[in-house]
């Protein structure tokens, strides 16, 4: 069975986003085992400096790259990332499943991004849109096209 870790940056506060990010983590359970690791955000002041607003992305990424479960394959979301459709994201997840790897690691920052040092080593940089999203949708939106692509591999009905 696949094992689908997701760290992300920051904590959902909305109710309606945790109750979808639960059914959708439940339905996946059918499929892999899934993990939600949720690293606390760097507190920055107001209006800060960019210079702040890097340091904090570097440390944010720093706890990012040490939760990274080893031989895992990494995935980060990132607008510099390739899109592609839900079909070729089922494929490739077979793929990467088929290559050996029983670890997919996805990665979301938070509202100021990934760190250079998370994209650089990461397997597969990947863009769900052009779009900003709020990044605790995207977890939202993630586990959505998880359960999607899990669905298309095995057969079902939950795509068309």
């Amino acid at each position: 069975m696949l094992n689908i870790t997701v760290i992300s940056v920051g904590t959902i506060k909305e109710k309606y986003l945790t109750d979808a990010l639960k059914e959708y983590y439940k339905r996946l359970g059918a499929y892999a085992k899934v993990t939600d690791c949720q690293l606390k955000d760097e507190h920055l002041p107001d209006n800060p400096a960019p210079a702040e607003i890097q340091a904090a992305v570097e440390r944010e990424g720093k706890r990012i790259l040490a939760s990274i479960p080893k031989r895992a394959y990494v995935v980060a979301l990132c607008i510099e990332g390739k899109q592609i459709s839900s079909e070729d994201f089922a494929k490739r997840i077979d793929a990467i499943a088929v290559d050996g790897y029983s670890d997919l690691v996805f990665i979301i920052g938070g509202s100021d991004g990934l760190s250079d040092e998370v994209k650089r080593a990461a397997d597969w940089k990947l863009s769900f849109s052009p779009m900003t999203f709020p990044h605790q949708l995207m977890r939202v939106i993630l586990a959505e096209q998880l359960y999607r692509a899990m669905n298309i591999l095995g057969g079902g009905k939950y795509h068309k």
